[in-house]
């Protein structure tokens, strides 16, 4: 039995070699996420400390003055309590209705693969489509739903029942209402997406649970609370942060829904991101637009890691 002389190469071992080839794939997705990712970021950060010019030299260093004015900017206050109440009125909505839409779809038996796709077509349509077509529908004189309104008040006023009639609604033309009615469209349209990623989460459910809770007596609420929820808590959180995030930068259907009013009467109806679309390319301040931006990512990314604690905790059923 020889040594191996002092000059010999070390073998690597089979986990070593596996290491290393993940490793050298996982090189080039890492150096497309720092080069397109991560350093744009560093540079929006950057940016923000500064006032815009074309020519890098000229442009003057305000530190924070960027983020001093955000605090006493009213129009960018009330966006970012507009974007709130879009995300309270838009999240819960999408996951109960998608949940329960979800588990009826899935006791359909017949044309099942015809019901998801046209739950999931509004998703796939065009934003700009979507929101144009809510706007003729929810026009005070020509839309759809204030025909309907209107005759449903004849309907009732003719029958002497006159406390029954609705009168036509203002939808987007008031303060009021412009921002539930675009949240509708909202919710309308990434309802389908909710649907079918709560289908994938049923049906990954092993069938045997449900048969054994049956037999110990289980009715379909306990089926549901002790079942259905706890297995579905990986997709329910999915859908929680993704809804979130899309919510907190909503933009085309706010834009487009009323494109010579972006923004809504009285700004009922704008967004953080509008905003700083606003800020940007109509009063051409992209610094102040980019602290903007900063100041969205943080907010992204605080939410999403309070929810990700928050709900994907254990929870004992």
């Amino acid at each position: 039995m020889t040594t191996p002389g002092k000059n010999a190469k070390p073998v690597l071992t089979l986990a070593r070699r596996e290491a290393l080839w993940a490793y050298l794939f996982l090189l080039l997705p890492l150096a497309f996420f720092l080069l397109v990712r991560f350093w744009p970021t560093l540079q929006a950060f950057q940016l923000s400390l500064f006032t815009w010019h074309v020519d890098p030299l000229q442009r003057q260093f305000v530190g924070l003055g960027h983020y001093q004015e955000m605090l006493g900017e009213p129009r960018l206050q009330r966006a970012l309590l507009n974007t709130l109440l879009y995300t309270l009125i838009i999240v819960p909505a999408q996951l109960v209705l998608g949940l329960s839409i979800a588990t009826l779809l899935q006791s359909v038996t017949a044309f099942k693969g015809l019901f998801r796709a046209i739950y999931f077509a509004p998703y796939v349509t065009p934003a700009v489509a979507v929101a144009w077509v809510w706007s003729w529908l929810y026009s005070v004189n020509f839309g759809v739903f204030n025909n309907l309104l209107f005759e449903w008040s004849l309907f009732w006023e003719a029958r002497g029942i006159p406390w029954l009639s609705i009168a036509p609604q203002p939808f987007l033309t008031s303060p009021s209402q412009a921002l539930l009615a675009v949240a509708v469209v909202v919710i309308w349209q990434g309802l389908g997406f909710q649907v079918v990623i709560f289908l994938a989460g049923l049906q990954g459910i092993p069938r045997m649970y449900y048969e054994a809770a049956r037999i110990d007596g289980a009715n379909p609420w306990h089926l549901f609370r002790h079942i259905t929820v706890p297995l579905l808590n990986p997709v329910i959180v999915f859908s929680v942060v993704i809804s979130t995030i899309a919510s907190l930068q909503l933009f085309d259907q706010v834009v487009n829904i009323r494109f010579l009013d972006q923004g809504g009467p009285l700004n009922s109806t704008l967004t953080i991101v509008l905003y700083l679309y606003q800020e940007a390319f109509g009063r051409f301040r992209f610094g102040y637009a980019t602290a903007v931006a900063v100041l969205l990512f943080i907010l992204v990314l605080v939410v999403t890691i309070v929810q990700f604690k928050l709900i994907s905790r254990r929870v004992d059923y």
